[in-house]
C-alpha cells in the first residue's frame, strides 16, 4: 500500500509526542483538508511506496477536532483491518505494526516492554519475535486466528502474564513518595543532627571562623562529590530497593555490594542506639534540672532510650506513610528551631546573656573569632573529626530507594538540594554564632570594666565587661564552655530544645527505616544464604517487618550494655567506607568504558570520583586510624567470605566490564610480540563433544592445561543445517555452565558442518584468539574402527592429517573402556526424572490425606481434580519400564569407574615415557607438566628412547647429556636397540587385504576400483618395515611398561597418499593394544623445549 505525505492531510504540523513514530494518515475528507490547508506545514519528501496496488492503501480519517479520539483509538490496541488486507496465514496482525509501516509484518517496533527484566514490578516483560521467526519462511498452513495473534503482537498471552497483571494490581495500594518527602526531607533531617546544636558553637571556637567555615566546605567537599556520584549510578538505570547496597553491589558486584551492604546496615542498626542515647542523655538532663531523676543518669537513659526506641519501632511498622509523616512534622519543627537561632541573634541581648558571652552581632567579636585558638590536644583535623559525622546523612533518601515513585529523578535531586540546603545552615549559624558570642565568659553580670582598666584589645573589655580571669581558671560560659550557646542566643529558648530532640529522633527514626530497607534487599540477593529469613516482605509495600525486629534487637542491646563512645567512630567510618565505594563505583564504571554505563546525569567526572573515593579514605583516618583499620578488615574479610562462596548472581557490573577490557587489551598486547619457546604451552582443542559426554578424556587434557594453557572442549554438530544450529545454540550456556560448575578452566565451542571433518576443520582454522590460539589437537582412540562405517574413519584419520596440514600437534588418548558415557548419562537423567515423578506423587498422596482428614472425602476428590493425579501416575510405556528396572551399575560400571580415572590422585608408580622421534619435544613436556600436578606428583617419569645395537651406551650417554639440559625430574632412562610378533598384525589386517598378487591382473583391477580402500600387497610390503615397528613396540610396551599408570608415545605419521586410513588404524591397535592408558603425541616438529635461559 502507498502512503501519500501531501500537506494537506497533516492536521497538525507538531507532533504530540517526538518519542513516537510519526503515523501519516491518509484522509479523504473534503472539510478537514480545507481545514487542514490553514495550517502551515514544513516541506514533505515523497516517501517510498510498500505497494503499487490502489485497493491496498490504508484509508482513515476523521473529522477536525476528533484527532485526541483518533490517537486514544491508535494506543487502545484494537485491530484496524481493511478488506483483503490479511492472509489466513498471517502471524501478526497487530494495528502498532500496520499504521506504523503500512503493511504487515513479524517485526515488531521498539517497545519497552522488550526491555524489562522476567519479573519487573513496572510491567511485563515481553518476548519480540526471535530472529530465526523473523529470517525463516513462513508456514503457510499456520492459521492464526486475529485475536490470538492481537494478543501476541501486543505481547498478551505468554507465559506468566496472569501473574504480572495481578503483579500490577497487587501495587495498586503501595505507598510511595515523591523527591521532596521521600528524598529531601529525610537528607536534611539526617544531616542536620544534634552537632547542630550542641557542637557548632564549640568547633567555632576552637578553629576560629575562617577554619571553621574551611572544616565545614571540607566535610561538604566529600558529600557533594559522592553526591554527585551517587546521581550518575542512579541515573544510569532503574533503582530498586536497597539504598547503597543497591547501588555498589550493581555497580562494582556481589563482591563489594555484599561487603559494605551488611555493615552499612549494621552500622544504621547502631546509629538508632546513638540518636536515642543523644536523646535520652537531652531529657535525663532537663530532669536533672527540675530534680525528677527516676533512679540515676545511666538507668534514666536506659529506660527513657528503650521507651524511645519502642515508640519509634510502633511507627515505623505502622507504615512508611506514617513514618514520612512524623519525619515532616520532626522537620517542621527543626526549621522552627533554626529560623529561632537567626531571630535570637538580632534580639537585642539583656545583661545576663552578655555576661555569659553573647552581645549581638560585633565587628570586634567576628575579627577576634576569626583566627584559631586551639586549647590543649586539640588541632585542625581532631575538630574536623568532631564535626564530619554532622554533614553524613545523605543516603537517608536513597536508603529507601524502593518506596520512591521516581528514584532516578528523586535521589539525584532530593539529595543534591538537601546537601546545599543544610550546608548554607551550617554555615549561616557559625559565621552568626562566631560574629555574636565570645569565646569565653564568667557569666557574672559584675564582671564590667572598671574605668581606667586596659582591655589588651579584647572584644568583650571593648564591649565593657572584663572576662580576663578565664585565661587562669576554667569558665562555663563562652563559645569555647557552653555546650548551650544557641539556646542562650536564640529568641526562646525550649524550642532548641525541641529542635535538639527533633534532630536526634528524626535521625533515629530514618535510621530505624534504613538498616531494614537495605538488609531485606541484601537478603534478598541471598548472597548470605543464612539471611535468608530475613528477606521475606509483608503488606503492600513488602515492609521488611522482620529486619524492624532484628534492628529493634541490635539497638536495644547497644542502649543497654554497649559503650557508645568507643563504637560511634567505626559506625561513622562505615558510613564512610560505603561512601568511598559509590564514589570508587562511578569511577570504576566509567574507567571501564562499557556501553551500558549512560548515566543521564552529566554533571561527573570519573578523576573526581577517583578524588572522592580516595578523600574518603583519607578522612576514615583522620576521624579514627583504629576504627578505620577494624573497618577495612572487617570489609576484606567479608569480600573475600563473599568471593569465595560466589553467589549465583549476575548484574552487569563494571568489574565484569573492566575484565573484558583488560582481557582484550593483554590479547591485543600479545599479538604485538613474538613467540618464545620458553614461553610455549600447551593449547589445546579436544574432541570431547559435550563435555559431559567424554569426562576422562577432558580430564586427562585439564591435567597438562589448567593455569597454563588454553583448553577448548569442541563438538560438531553434523545434519540438516537449520536443527543442528537451533540445538547447538540450544546448548552453548547449559555445556559453559557444566565446565564452570565441575571447576574445568576450558571453554566450550561447537559448530555445524556438512560432515564431521568439516567441522573439525573449521575448528583448527577459527579457534583461539590472536596468539591463544590452539597449538594440539586431544582426540580419543576411535576404539570400534573395525566396526564403524568406512567414512567414519576416513573423517578420523583426514582429521588427523588436516592437523599435521595446520601445522597443529596431535595427542591421541586410549584407555580400556573407552571415553563416551553419553547412554549412561541418559539413564540416570531418566532414572532422575522418574524419581522426581514419585516424590511428586508421594507428595500429592500425602497432601490429598491431609486434606481427606480435614475435609473429608468431598476435599479430598476436590484437591485430585485439581492437581489431576492421574496424569503424575507412572507411564505403562515398555522403554521406560525397561529403563526404571535397569541399574546404573548393570548398565555399565566399568565405563563409568574409568571415565573418573583421571579426577582421581594417581597411586605412586611410573609415567614412561617413550620418546621415540624428536618432535620438537612435545612429546617429553606433557608428560613433565603432568608430573607437576597435585593428582600426578608421586609419579615418576621413566624415558625410554630407541638406538642402534652396537652402540647402546653412546647412546644412553647423549641421550642422558640431552635431557638433563632440559631440567626435567627424570628418573631413569632407557636406551632400546633393535626395533618382531607380525603374526597378530596379519590376523588383523587380514578382512581389509586385497591380496591383488593372487588374481590375474584384470580381476585385480577390478577389485582396486571397486575397494579402492582396501590395503593392497604393494602397500603392505612398501611399509612391511613400519608395520613391523608397531609390532615390535607393542611387545616391549607390554614387556617395559605394563605397570605404568600412564604411557605417553611418540605418535606415528602416515603419508598422505602411500598409506591406507585402515591400516594406520591398524598401526595405531596393535601399537596400543592391552596397555595401561595411552597418550600418542606427535608436536608439530618445532621446538617447545631449550636449554638455553
Amino acid at each position: 500500500m502507498s502512503l501519500n505525505n501531501s500537506s494537506n492531510i497533516f492536521l497538525d504540523s507538531v507532533p504530540s509526542n517526538t518519542n513516537r513514530f510519526q503515523v501519516n494518515v491518509i484522509n479523504e475528507n473534503h472539510e478537514s483538508s480545507a481545514a487542514a490547508n490553514d495550517n502551515t506545514d514544513p516541506p514533505h519528501y515523497e516517501e517510498t511506496s510498500f505497494g503499487d496496488e490502489a485497493q491496498k492503501r490504508l484509508r482513515i480519517s476523521f473529522r477536525p477536532g476528533n484527532q485526541e479520539c483518533y490517537d486514544n483509538f491508535l494506543q487502545s490496541g484494537e485491530t484496524a483491518k481493511t478488506d483483503a488486507s490479511f492472509h489466513a496465514y498471517d502471524s501478526h496482525t497487530n494495528t502498532h505494526y500496520l499504521q506504523t509501516f503500512g503493511h504487515n509484518t513479524m517485526d515488531a517496533v521498539p517497545k519497552i516492554e522488550y526491555y524489562r527484566n522476567t519479573g519487573s514490578i513496572s510491567g511485563p516483560k515481553v518476548n519480540r519475535p526471535s530472529l530465526l521467526e523473523i529470517h525463516e519462511q513462513l508456514a503457510k498452513n499456520v492459521a492464526v486466528t486475529p485475536s490470538s495473534a492481537d494478543r501476541v503482537a501486543n505481547g498478551d498471552g505468554i507465559p506468566g502474564d496472569e501473574q504480572a497483571e495481578n503483579k500490577e494490581d497487587d501495587q495498586a495500594g503501595v505507598v510511595k513518595f515523591g523527591w521532596v518527602k521521600g528524598v529531601l526531607v529525610r537528607c536534611m533531617l539526617n544531616i542536620w543532627g544534634v552537632m547542630l546544636f550542641i557542637r557548632l558553637s564549640w568547633i567555632v571556637g576552637e578553629a576560629g571562623i575562617g577554619l571553621g567555615v574551611i572544616i565545614i566546605g571540607l566535610s561538604v567537599v566529600v558529600t557533594t562529590l559522592t553526591g554527585i556520584s551517587m546521581s550518575a549510578i542512579c541515573t544510569n538505570g532503574v533503582v530498586r530497593g536497597g539504598g547503597a547496597y543497591y547501588l555498589i553491589s550493581r555497580s562494582l558486584g556481589p563482591e563489594f555490594g555484599g561487603s559494605i551492604g551488611l555493615i552499612f546496615a549494621f552500622a544504621n542498626a547502631v546509629a538508632v542506639a546513638m540518636y536515642v542515647v543523644g536523646f535520652a542523655e537531652t531529657v535525663v538532663d532537663l530532669l536533672k534540672e527540675s530534680d525528677s531523676m527516676m533512679v540515676d543518669p545511666t538507668n534514666d537513659i536506659r529506660i527513657i532510650g528503650s521507651i524511645t526506641v519502642v515508640i519509634l519501632l510502633g511507627i515505623s511498622v505502622a507504615g512508611m506513610e506514617w513514618e514520612a509523616k512524623a519525619q515532616v512534622i520532626l522537620l517542621v519543627i527543626l526549621l522552627i528551631a533554626i529560623a529561632n537561632f537567626f531571630i535570637g541573634t538580632v534580639i537585642p541581648s539583656n545583661n545576663e546573656k552578655k555576661s555569659r558571652g553573647f552581645f549581638n552581632y560585633q565587628a570586634s567579636i567576628f575579627a577576634e573569632n576569626f583566627g584559631p585558638r586551639f586549647t590543649k590536644g586539640e588541632g585542625f583535623f581532631s575538630v574536623f573529626a568532631i564535626f564530619f559525622p554532622a554533614a553524613t546523612g545523605i543516603l537517608a533518601g536513597a536508603n529507601i530507594s524502593g518506596d520512591l515513585e521516581d528514584p532516578q529523578d528523586a535521589i539525584p535531586r532530593g539529595t543534591m538540594l538537601a546537601i546545599f540546603i543544610t550546608t548554607v545552615a551550617y554555615l549561616g549559624v557559625a559565621i552568626c554564632v562566631g560574629a555574636c558570642v565570645v569565646r569565653d565568659a564568667t557569666g557574672n553580670m559584675n564582671d564590667t570594666i572598671i574605668s581606667g582598666m586596659n582591655c589588651n584589645g579584647s572584644a568583650a573589655c571593648g564591649l565593657g565587661y572584663d572576662f580576663s580571669r578565664c585565661r587562669h581558671e576554667p569558665c562555663q560560659y563562652g563559645l569555647m564552655n557552653n555546650f548551650q550557646v544557641m539556646s542562650m542566643v536564640s529568641g526562646f529558648g525550649p524550642l532548641i530544645t525541641a529542635g535538639i530532640f527533633s534532630a536526634t529522633l528524626s535521625s533515629a527514626l530514618a535510621s530505624l527505616v534504613s538498616a531494614p530497607k537495605v538488609f531485606q534487599a541484601l537478603c534478598k540477593d541471598n548472597i548470605y544464604k543464612a539471611l535468608q529469613f530475613f528477606a521475606k516482605g509483608y503488606g503492600k509495600n513488602n515492609e521488611p517487618l522482620r529486619g524492624y525486629i532484628l534492628t529493634f534487637l541490635i539497638a536495644m542491646a547497644f542502649i543497654l550494655i554497649a559503650e557508645l563512645n568507643t563504637i560511634a567512630p567505626i559506625i561513622s567510618n562505615f558510613f564512610l567506607a560505603s561512601y568511598a565505594l559509590i564514589n570508587f563505583s562511578c569511577f570504576h564504571a566509567s574507567y571501564a568504558k562499557s556501553p551500558g554505563w549512560r548515566p543521564a546525569y552529566g554533571i561527573y567526572n570519573m578523576w573526581v570520583s577517583l578524588f572522592g573515593a580516595v578523600l574518603c579514605c583519607a578522612v576514615m583516618f583522620v576521624i579514627n586510624w583504629w576504627a578505620a583499620v577494624i573497618t577495612y578488615v572487617i570489609e576484606f574479610f567479608l569480600y573475600v567470605y563473599v568471593t569465595y562462596k560466589k553467589p549465583d548472581v549476575n548484574w552487569g557490573s563494571s568489574t565484569q566490564a573492566l575484565s573484558y577490557v583488560s582481557a582484550l587489551d593483554n590479547a591485543l598486547e600479545l599479538t604485538t610480540v613474538e613467540d618464545h619457546v620458553k614461553n610455549f604451552r600447551p593449547q589445546c582443542i579436544v574432541l570431547t563433544g559435550g563435555p559431559m559426554t567424554r569426562p576422562a578424556l577432558l580430564d586427562i587434557t585439564h591435567a597438562f592445561t589448567k593455569n597454563s594453557g588454553l583448553c577448548i572442549c569442541c563438538e560438531v554438530f553434523v545434519g540438516p543445517r537449520k536443527l543442528c544450529v537451533k540445538e547447538m545454540n540450544g546448548g552453548m550456556a547449559k555445556k559453559q555452565a557444566w565446565l564452570i560448575k565441575n571447576k574445568i578452566k576450558a571453554f566450550y565451542a561447537a559448530v555445524a558442518a556438512d560432515c564431521f571433518r568439516d567441522g573439525v576443520r573449521s575448528l583448527l582454522q577459527a579457534s583461539g584468539l590472536g596468539r591463544m590460539k590452539p597449538n594440539t589437537l586431544v582426540i580419543g582412540y576411535k576404539k570400534n574402527w573395525r566396526k564403524a562405517p568406512l567414512t567414519e574413519i576416513e573423517n578420523y584419520v583426514g582429521i588427523i592429517h588436516d592437523a599435521f596440514d595446520f601445522e597443529i600437534g596431535v595427542v591421541i588418548v586410549r584407555i580400556s573402556q573407552g571415553f563416551d558415557i553419553s547412554q549412561v548419562l541418559q539413564v540416570q537423567e531418566e532414572l532422575e526424572r522418574l524419581e522426581q515423578e514419585r516424590l511428586a506423587l508421594e507428595a500429592t498422596i500425602k497432601d490429598n490425606e491431609c486434606e481427606e482428614e480435614s475435609g473429608g472425602i468431598r476435599g479430598l476428590f476436590k484437591k485430585a481434580g485439581k492437581l489431576n493425579i492421574t496424569k503424575t501416575t507412572p507411564k505403562k510405556d515398555g522403554s521406560i519400564n525397561t529403563i526404571q528396572s535397569m541399574h546404573v551399575g548393570e548398565f555399565n560400571q566399568k565405563l563409568v569407574e574409568a571415565s573418573t580415572q583421571f579426577k582421581k590422585k594417581q597411586e605412586k608408580g611410573t609415567i614412561d615415557v617413550w620418546w621415540l622421534f624428536d618432535d620438537g619435544g612435545l612429546t617429553l613436556l606433557i608428560p613433565y607438566i603432568l608430573t607437576l600436578r597435585k593428582k600426578w606428583k608421586d609419579c615418576k617419569l621413566r624415558i625410554y628412547v630407541g638406538g642402534k645395537i652396537n652402540r647402546i651406551e653412546e647412546e644412553k650417554i647423549a641421550k642422558c647429556s640431552l635431557l638433563n639440559k632440559f631440567r626435567n625430574k627424570i628418573c631413569s632412562i632407557h636406551t632400546l636397540g633393535d626395533i618382531n610378533n607380525w603374526k597378530v598384525f596379519e590376523e588383523m589386517i587380514e578382512p581389509y587385504r586385497l591380496h591383488e598378487s593372487c588374481k590375474d591382473l584384470t580381476t585385480a583391477e577390478k577389485l582396486k576400483r571397486e575397494t579402492p580402500w582396501k590395503i593392497t600387497d604393494a602397500e603392505l610390503e612398501a611399509v612391511k618395515e613400519k608395520s613391523y615397528r608397531q609390532v615390535r613396540l607393542n611387545e616391549l610396551l607390554q614387556e617395559h611398561s605394563r605397570a605404568a599408570n600412564l604411557i605417553v608415545l611418540s605418535l606415528p605419521v602416515a603419508r598422505k597418499g602411500s598409506i591406507s586410513d585402515l591400516l594406520y588404524m591398524a598401526w595405531l591397535e596393535i601399537l596400543t593394544k592391552n596397555l595401561p592408558p595411552v597418550l600418542l603425541v606427535r608436536g608439530n616438529h618445532k621446538n617447545v623445549l631449550t636449554f638455553y635461559s
